[in-house]
């Protein structure tokens, strides 16, 4: 496995992440807790360090299991964690403020059993608190010794510059990471976003890579996805913004991308997975590509990708028919991610 520094920091960390939303039975495709144990123990023997989690995942129950799994070799693992949405049905339960932050830092450091979150991140933007509150209580928890490093997720490039403004005026904890969706059919950070992190010293964690497994070849034009597969199940969801989230993967470019994938997995003898994987992990300010399986042999499968090296020719044809005319910056999330 090689290891990558995140950001402007010392932190090491594998290039492939460990995504856990899908540990615990309230996930969007559950995974339960003897297999996610297996899946974190097969992930640390092939020398990953790095497992991403967040406050809301299977409501709680995926931070409960990465606890569990670690228990005994904290000090190997970096964990990165996420606060933002609902904890609960109050006004103060959501967001950036420095109430809600602080209850859902000690909310996670309970679930996990830890002192210390590695890597704390903010999950969105929060419009109604100002960002120099979120911040300055970002930079108390480092202070304390809660936290070592900060980070955020599906920000934009004006709102990772605002933050980063905000820190350097009072003197805090700027950000070293931003967690955005990234893929071969999701190519959007490209204007604005990974221009912005260079220069203001952010490593993307990127998620999504397979782009919800059109990538790794799962569907296919005119097939409705399989009720066992995760565009199936998000299908099922009464959220309108699910089903049109589904809709916008499955379409003309998008599989097309996927058959181009395949044909060059074809003919490298590996898979559509490892294919898509390798190409984002050797993008241009890419620190490190969350996966998340479901299974020890859909890990085993993905970290395939991070011992593959592309050929010129192959990345040539990878980005030409992924190029888009509207190479504008994401601002969307994954449903509930």
């Amino acid at each position: 496995m090689t290891y990558t520094t995140m950001g402007r920091s010392g932190l090491k960390v594998s290039q492939a992440c460990l995504g856990t939303m899908n540990f615990g039975s309230a996930g969007v495709a559950s995974c339960d807790e003897a297999e996610g144990v297996r899946i974190v123990d097969a992930f640390l023997g092939a020398d990953g360090n790095f497992i991403d989690t967040a406050g809301n995942y299977s409501d709680g129950q995926s931070e409960e299991i990465v606890g569990r799994a670690i228990r005994g070799r904290r000090e190997v693992v970096v964990i990165a964690t996420k606060a933002f949405f609902p904890q609960g049905p109050g006004p103060n339960d959501r967001g950036l403020s420095r109430v809600h932050l602080a209850r859902a830092l000690e909310a996670s450091l309970r679930r996990l059993g830890t002192d210390y979150i590695d890597l704390y991140q903010c999950h969105a933007w929060d419009a109604a608190t100002p960002i120099e509150e979120t911040m300055a209580t970002l930079d108390g928890f480092v202070r304390s010794g809660k936290v070592r490093y900060i980070g955020c997720s599906n920000f934009t490039a004006s709102q990772i510059v605002e933050a980063q403004w905000a820190a350097e005026r009072a003197g805090g904890t700027p950000f070293i990471s931003l967690q955005p969706q990234y893929s071969l059919i999701r190519r959007g950070i490209e204007a604005e976003i990974l221009p912005a992190c260079e220069r203001h010293g952010l490593g993307a964690l990127v998620w999504s890579p397979l782009g919800g497994g059109v990538l790794a070849g799962r569907y296919a034009a005119g097939v409705r996805p399989g009720d066992d597969s995760r565009l199936g199940r998000l299908l099922v969801l009464p959220a309108p913004s699910a089903r049109a989230w589904v809709e916008d993967l499955l379409n003309a470019r998008t599989l097309a991308v996927a058959a181009e994938v395949g044909k060059v997995a074809a003919e490298l003898g590996t898979t559509s997975a490892a294919v898509a994987l390798a190409w984002v992990r050797e993008r241009p300010g890419v620190t490190s590509v969350i996966i998340g399986p479901r299974t020890v042999a859909q890990l085993e499968g993905n970290l395939a990708g991070f011992g593959l090296d592309l050929p010129p020719e192959a990345v040539v044809r990878l980005d030409e028919v992924s190029r888009s005319d509207d190479l504008m910056p994401v601002t969307g999330m994954l449903p509930l991610r």
